[in-house]
Parts: C-alpha cells; structure tokens; sequence
C-alpha cells in the first residue's frame, strides 16, 4: 500500500471538483481528497457561509445552484483559472423525497430533474471538454441509489429513482463514448448513511433497510468514491455500498 506522503505527491498536480460538498458525503470527499494531495473546487449553494471549509491555496470555494448553467461554469471556470486543469469530478449534488407516487406533482418531478440531472449535465460537459483539450484522461463519479435495483416496499422513491437511474444509465453510455479519450465514469449506490438527511429519522428502523443490519458511514461511501476516482482499469461500474441491499430480499 502507498504511504500518505507518496499520494501526495503523485496528485499534487491533479484537480477535483465535487459538487454538494458543505456536508454528509461530500464534505468527507473534500476532505478526504484534500488529504491525499489533490486541488479541490468545492460546490454547494452557500459553500462560503456555510462555514464548512475555509478557501486555501488547495481548495477553492464556489457558491451557487448547480441546476444552473451559470454555477457550472463558475465552478469550471475557477478550476482551470485556479489551478489549470480539471481531472475527476465528483457529482455528488442531489435532492430527494419521498411520497406515495399519486402524490408527487409535476413541480415535484421538475425540481427534482433540475438538480439530478441539469444538474449533472451542466458540470459534466464542461468537465468532460476540458478534460478532452487536457489530453490525460479523467474521472467522473456519479451518485446514484440501491434504491434504482432494489426498491423497499414504504419507501415511495419511484419519482426521485427516475433521476437516480438515469444516472446510472448515463453513467454507462459515458464510460463507453470516451474510454478511447481515457475519461472513466462510474457510480457509486449507497443505501442509507448516517448523514444529516437522517438526522430525524429513527436508526433503530434504518438499520433494518440494510441486510447488514447496520447504518453506513460517510467514510464508506467516501472510500468507494475515491478508489472508483483512482481504479485506472474500471469504467461503466456501479459500486453498491448498502450493506447488500441490491442483492435481494432479507
């Protein structure tokens, strides 16, 4: 196994950008990139007052909407004025809701697009031209859910899990549109984390949601992002870490 200091090194040069990163899982993949060396652009909609993070010569902070146009280009903006490339992008921003499907709305349904999936198309193009003029390759890690293979009877997901499977179906169509360029893409499913969208919710009946009969950490889902974000063989994968909840009924 490579010691911290040798990390370091090898990603001093390398720029990630993760998106929803003022807390839960994508404050722990700032903080885990930052650890490993890596430049980080950090994207939430009040990243700056949020307290979070504090702006350095490793991290920089961009506040802002990703549903808009605008806040995609200011995120890619800043890494490549910043720091000069873009080489992993975490898609880590999201929302979800859950109700009866006869009780979602059209409103709902847009809402929930405008941040999974104009969301992710914004960054995501951008990142992906500037990793072509780059010529060296590049990563994307998407976030999706067990939720999109295994649904739980109560858990009332269908309309968010439209957004959720199509990013894992973009997820694949990517991967294989520009393996020949080197730009791996992939997905991570995590079933429930202990993150502040469960910080009302009983635990003793989230742990039941998983085969395991335990909560996930932020550290797991983490973990699964940066070994997909380094996996140099691995494209077009959907990492699932929920305990085995994919796998079948329990």
């Amino acid at each position: 196994m490579r010691s911290h200091g040798s990390n370091e090194v090898n990603n001093t040069q390398k720029t990630v950008i993760v998106t929803g990163a003022s807390q839960g899982i994508g404050a722990g993949v700032v903080n885990a990139f930052l650890d490993r060396g890596y430049r980080v652009v950090a994207n939430s909609r009040n990243i700056t007052k949020s307290g979070a993070f504090t702006a350095s010569e490793k991290l920089a902070l961009v506040d802002g909407n990703i549903a808009e146009a605008a806040t995609a280009a200011a995120i890619a903006g800043t890494a490549t004025r910043k720091f000069g490339s873009i080489d992993a992008l975490v898609n880590n921003a999201g929302i979800y809701f859950s109700k009866k499907f006869t009780d979602y709305t059209v409103d709902d349904l847009r809402a929930l697009q405008s941040v999974n999936i104009e969301g992710f198309l914004h960054i995501s193009q951008l990142a992906i031209r500037q990793m072509l003029e780059q010529k060296t390759g590049g990563s994307i890690v998407n976030i999706s859910s067990t939720l999109v293979d295994h649904p739980i009877a109560g858990a009332n997901s269908a309309v968010p899990m439209i957004t959720k499977g199509g990013i894992e179906a973009v997820t694949r169509n990517l991967a294989m549109e520009y393996v020949k360029q080197g730009i791996r893409v992939n997905a991570v499913a995590p079933g429930i984390v202990d993150t502040p969208m469960h910080k009302d919710d009983p635990k003793d009946v989230l742990r039941t949601l998983q085969p395991t009969g335990s909560i996930s950490d932020v550290k797991d889902i983490v973990d699964a992002i940066l070994y997909l974000t380094e996996a140099g063989q691995v494209t077009g994968e959907v990492l699932h870490v929920d305990g085995g909840a994919h796998v079948g009924k329990w």
